[in-house]
């Protein structure tokens, strides 16, 4: 049976800098979805055109638009890179230029050419939920976050606010501590 082998992480975008090669449909929403989920992400845009909405929402998040073909300068100082043009030769350049400078970088709906995926992401507060589907299926990733969406209360957050409080209050050794936080989380799993 095919397994699922990805690593998931969760990026500190505040601190990394990502370019988006492309200025049309998909880069738009690679980029709302990006600034979505990572309001302060640090990204630059490089195409020869941007939509009118793509430069509406890179000035709401302050990310660079620079209107130029794609030049493998553009990369300097990047840590990850998502090519998203609709020019498959233009695709696999950034990806070859990125694999020769150790870049991450996502080629849109290629995953051949993918060192990540950009999967479903659900937030409530200090909780994120990110959804793979192992680049097979970004429509099932889509409704597993419609669900999650609905399934996960809104006071969430306020609750591992509380747990957090109340973990720095447990004496003991790290062992103790943590079996203490899984007697009181356990709960949150049981079946009624």
């Amino acid at each position: 049976m095919e397994r699922n082998n990805l690593y998931p992480i969760f990026l500190k975008t505040g601190s990394l800098h990502i370019l988006i090669v492309g200025g049309g449909n998909v880069a738009e929403e690679k980029l709302t979805f990006l600034t979505k989920s990572s309001p302060d992400a640090k990204v630059t845009m490089v195409s020869p055109m941007f939509r009118k909405a793509t430069r509406e929402l890179a000035l709401k998040f302050d990310v660079e638009l620079i209107t130029d073909v794609y030049h493998a300068k553009y990369l300097m100082g990047k840590h990850m890179v998502v090519a998203t043009t609709d020019k498959p030769e233009v695709n696999v350049q950034v990806y070859n230029d990125c694999r020769a400078l150790d870049k991450l970088v996502n080629v849109a709906d290629n995953p051949p050419y993918c060192d990540f995926y950009m999967g479903g992401i659900v937030t409530k507060g200090n909780v994120k939920i990110a959804i793979s589907t192992n680049g097979k299926s970004p429509t099932t990733a889509k409704r597993l976050r419609q669900f999650f969406e609905e399934v996960i209360p809104e006071d969430i957050s306020q609750m591992v606010q509380n747990l957090n409080e109340y973990r720095k209050t447990i004496k003991g050794d790290f062992e103790q501590k943590v079996d203490k936080m899984n007697e009181i989380t356990q709960k949150l799993v049981e079946k009624v």
